[in-house]
């Protein structure tokens, strides 16, 4: 049987933080972020590791191979013998062509991939009205979760943007304003929209609105999921007579139509 192998795609501010864990249920198999693999690597000093840690320890960026290198030694433990959710990477068409090589000298590939949509307007809204308190790491949202001290119609501000607890100003991170955004979420469509495009033709990509109520989002995960489930339960016992085979075959073919 194999693996279930699983990519999770979403813009900051779609909720894969939110749905995520949900994934991780349904489907019994760990998320696996490339940020943690590297570190867990770094820390315990594999081979691959000591080559991750030369490199940032040099200020230098750590390569495509490299982190193939990580998701290779990271899939081989028992966490992930029934598969593994990838969030973070591939960023890029290149690193889902190595990925593709890396899962292929194993005899397994990616069958599904997730994709998280939301519009950059929304998007905008969403994370640029974000507030924190640094100290407790409360947040509020000038919209959705106003502080008490914002007046009705004011313009949100360090003065005005108070944590209700303590009476401390809130602040907003640095990668939250609306430049930095309109950055971040550029560089997101131009490498994604081509990994999607790498994976349509096997049928395994699925698109989720994810601006519509919770339940809503988590119907069009589900369905997707299921797509992988399909290809999970297809599996065929060709120790039998030819006919038996076939019908296993057919009975496989009729889960995924």
């Amino acid at each position: 049987m194999g693996r279930k192998i699983m990519i999770l795609f979403g813009p900051p501010g779609a909720g894969k933080g939110t749905h995520a864990p949900k994934v991780v249920e349904a489907l019994k198999i760990p998320q696996l972020s490339t940020g943690d693999m590297l570190r867990a690597a770094v820390e315990a000093g594999t081979e691959v590791g000591k080559q991750a840690k030369a490199v940032m320890d040099s200020g230098g960026l750590v390569s495509d191979e490299i982190v193939i290198g990580i998701i290779a030694d990271t899939i081989k433990g028992e966490e992930c013998k029934n598969g593994f959710i990838l969030d973070g990477f591939p960023r890029t068409l290149e690193q889902s062509q190595k990925l593709d090589e890396m899962l292929k000298a194993n005899g397994e590939e990616v069958n599904c991939v997730m994709a998280l949509e939301v519009p950059d307007g929304v998007l905008t809204e969403r994370i640029c009205g974000r507030w924190i308190h640094k100290a407790s790491g409360r947040s509020y949202h000038v919209k959705f979760a106003k502080p008490k001290s914002l007046p009705e119609g004011a313009t949100p501000s360090p003065e005005n943007m108070k944590d209700d607890q303590t009476g401390e100003p809130l602040m907003q991170r640095g990668d939250d304003t609306e430049a930095a955004l309109t950055k971040r979420l550029e560089s997101y469509h131009a490498q994604t929209v081509p990994i999607l495009k790498h994976y349509e033709p096997k049928g395994i990509v699925s698109c989720c609105n994810a601006n519509q109520d919770m339940d809503k989002v988590w119907a069009e995960i589900e369905a997707g999921i299921a797509k992988i489930k399909k290809v999970d339960e297809a599996c065929c016992n060709a120790n039998q007579d030819m006919d038996k085979v076939w019908a296993e075959i057919e009975a496989g073919i009729a889960k995924i139509k």
